[in-house]
């Protein structure tokens, strides 16, 4: 059986991966990203030879009314809400010192609150539907800070501990929450090209495919934190 499956950042990256491996999955897919081209183009690339099962969406999830309307055009599109992926996310490398005040708004309003606007519209469809998954995509800098990196390094540890306390609040719903952390991706993150030399780094597909597995596992299991990382990083030096 098909699953419904909402995911943020659609367009590119990681979000993109993902929504390319659950459409070869046999699911029907929708999607969110902020500029229209760019959705049109993703939608094209998804949808060939089915376009039925893809739907793609320009949301902001800064905004809470403009997420609402996004899961209201699934829901009637494609009658409810299996899955939620949450994959939008952006980030500068500007010192706290440097860093402007609309930029912290940005990062934190996008990476951390675009969740919780995402989450608490969809619930209510989740629980309709009898349970299903929120899978939230984070990073291993949550963990790991780096100079540079404090609004992405917050907003990411933000999304950490907001998941594990929602796991807890959704459990006894039959709904089961996942925070999945990336080490370094070779992705064209903050709409920068990937740089060469970055062979060593996951592919965007490396995490695509983990979320898939997830998403099979039998309902009596919950990995609630996964983390990814390159088997063989670069070596400093």
């Amino acid at each position: 059986m098909s699953r419904i499956c909402l995911i943020t950042g659609g367009t590119r990256g990681i979000g993109y991966a993902i929504a390319q491996a659950l459409v070869a999955a046999g699911d029907k897919v929708a999607f969110t990203g902020t500029a229209s081209d760019g959705v049109l183009k993703a939608e094209h690339m998804l949808a060939a030879g089915d376009g039925g099962r893809v739907l793609g969406m320009v949301c902001d999830v800064r905004d809470p009314a403009a997420v609402q309307r996004a899961v209201e055009t699934v829901v009637a599109r494609f009658g409810g809400i299996d899955v939620l992926i949450n994959s939008a996310g952006v980030g500068v490398g500007v010192p706290v010192a440097d860093l402007p005040h609309d930029e912290w708004d940005r990062i934190i309003g996008t990476n951390l609150t675009g969740v919780f606007n995402c989450c608490r519209a969809a619930i209510p469809h989740l629980r309709a539907r009898g349970g299903g998954w929120i899978v939230n995509i984070s990073s291993l800098s949550s963990t790991g800070p780096f100079p540079g990196g404090a609004a992405y390094v917050a907003s990411k540890a933000g999304v950490n501990a907001f998941s594990d306390a929602l796991m807890q609040e959704l459990r006894d719903d039959n709904i089961r929450v996942t925070v999945v952390l990336p080490g370094s991706v070779a992705t064209g993150f903050n709409n920068r090209a990937p740089a060469t030399g970055s062979e060593w780094k996951l592919w965007p597909d490396d995490v695509a495919h983990a979320i898939v597995d997830l998403l099979n596992h039998p309902a009596r299991s919950l990995p609630s934190r996964i983390e990814i990382r390159p088997s063989r990083p670069k070596r400093s030096g």
